[in-house]
Formats: C-alpha cells, structure tokens, sequence
C-alpha cells in the first residue's frame, strides 16, 4: 500500500493493469473486465515541461490519456480518442468546471499513424502560458490573460500542484453518455482484430520526463522564502476562487502527520527545477 513517501516508488497503479514488453516499453491495458488502466506520479509538478513518448491504440470506444490532474481538479490534457491515429486533442480545465467549448479543446491533425510510431507530446506550463507540443513543435498555446472569467474576478487557468497521469479506458460502453461515445468514435467491438490478437487494448508507454519550474515568490504564497527542507505543497485557504499554494517541510505520509489538501512534492522539483527523468519502473501495483 502507498503511504505518502514518494521516495519509495515514482508511480502508482490506480486501476487495471500494466506490464513490460520485451523492449522494456510500459504497456496500458484495457480488457472487457478491467475497465481500462490509469497510472499517477507520485510526485505533484507545480508547473514544468512535461513530455510522454508513446503510442496509442486505434480503435472505436477507445480513449488514450496523458494529462496533469490536481485534487482540486485543475487539469491539462493530451487526449487521443476512436480510431483516429492521425491526430491529437489537447484541452484544459479549472477546478473541474465542465467546458467543452472550442476556446478549452482543440483538435491537432497531421500525425503520422498513432498506432504504429511513437511521437513526443509535450505540456509546457508556466504561471502565465500552456503550450500544448508535438515532437517538439508547439501545435497551441494558452496565455492566461486569456481565461479571464465574464465577472472579471478570476482567471480559469490552471494553477495548483498536479499529478502526471496517463491511462486507457473504455467510453464507448453501455451506460456512457451518448455524447461521450459519440467523442470516442462510437461503442467498443470486442471482437476487433487488435483485441482479438493481443488479448487487449493498450497504450504504449515508452517515457515520461518532467523538468520541474522554480517556484518564485509569484508562483508560491511563501512571501518568496522556502521553509527548510521543502518537501510538501499545501493549499491554503482561498481567498477567491483560486487556491493559494504554499511550499511546506511538513510530512506527506499517511503514517506521519495527517495534513488536509497537502500534495506530494519533490525538493528537487520543488526548488531547483531539476530535469527528472521519471522511469517506468518503481511502480506500486
């Protein structure tokens, strides 16, 4: 069981399955009675350059994922659903508000075939800018300034300590919203021939690395100073709609002390914008 100390594993299995390939790729699995697969680091990034080299799989239903997610829902998305292996989505939201409006989403075409090549996607996040990147070239960026909300008293950006996840799962499925599966390119055939070859749909993972941002007295409410021994974010009471974040040396292990809306951080990541390579092993299944 995970308890908080990221020290011991770099990611965890939140659901499903993964394994190994025998060229050491991380392999994402969605059965008919898995219900897909989902993995998340252990450490927050409070923005950073986020990059995953992988394949998707092709196949009506079917949504491959790599996003960022905080517990208060901030999110940023690289999103691959149906059959379509010549293109990515790439989207956003804050603190969970359902847009689905073309000023969140976008659709990104021109990618050789998905399924078949690895490509490098790439989230760039900076207290003021999102660039969403393909293989180095950036496709969408987002500017802060942009999101202002209609009554003026908050930015709908982005801002809190988040995880990395990427995950497969099933949205064309009995039960799903109609317009979700309509997303997805349609209900699931289990009887399609990559699943009847390999057993499952998978997503193929072959690295995660993330260079973390140094936090600066304008990303952080820690009036410019870092407490010692940094280790842990923590969000503050809101004075808006947005959470305030400040840096904490206060312990994250579920046996150590019991702090509310505390995130996993990493002192490398935390104050020194370290290049950190997060390997595909460590993993707590």
């Amino acid at each position: 069981m995970y308890e908080g100390n990221a020290t011991t594993h770099d990611w965890v299995v939140d659901s499903g399955k993964v394994f190994l390939s025998n060229k050491n790729e991380l392999v994402l699995t969605l059965t008919k009675d898995n219900n897909g697969t989902r993995i998340s680091s252990t450490r927050y990034v409070h923005y950073g350059t986020i990059t995953a080299t992988l394949k998707t799989a092709r196949s009506a239903g079917v949504v491959n994922a790599f996003i960022t997610m905080s517990d208060t829902r901030d999110e940023i998305d690289w999103e691959w659903p149906g059959a379509q292996t010549s293109q990515a989505q790439s989207n956003y939201f804050f603190l969970g508000q359902v847009d689905y409006s073309d000023s969140h989403g976008a659709t990104h075409d021109g990618l050789s075939d998905t399924y078949a090549n690895y490509h490098d996607y790439t989230i760039d996040w900076t207290p003021d800018t999102l660039t969403w990147s393909i293989d180095g070239n950036p496709v969408r960026t987002l500017k802060k300034e942009d999101t202002l909300s209609k009554d003026g008293q908050y930015y709908a950006y982005p801002s809190t300590p988040s995880r990395v996840q990427l995950s497969i799962w099933p949205a064309g499925i009995p039960g799903a919203p109609q317009g979700t599966v309509d997303w997805a390119g349609g209900m699931i055939d289990w009887n399609d021939p990559d699943y009847v070859a390999q057993g499952q749909f998978s997503t193929i993972v072959k690295s995660v690395t993330i260079k973390c941002a140094k936090e600066t007295s304008t990303t952080i409410a820690n009036n410019g100073t870092l407490p010692a021994n940094p280790r842990s974010y923590v969000y503050t009471k809101n004075d808006t709609v947005t959470p305030r974040v400040m840096i904490s040396n206060e312990s994250t292990n579920v046996n150590g002390a019991s702090l509310h809306g505390v995130a996993v951080g990493r002192t490398v990541g935390v104050v020194g914008g370290m290049a950190v390579l997060l390997g595909l092993g460590g993993f707590l299944i």
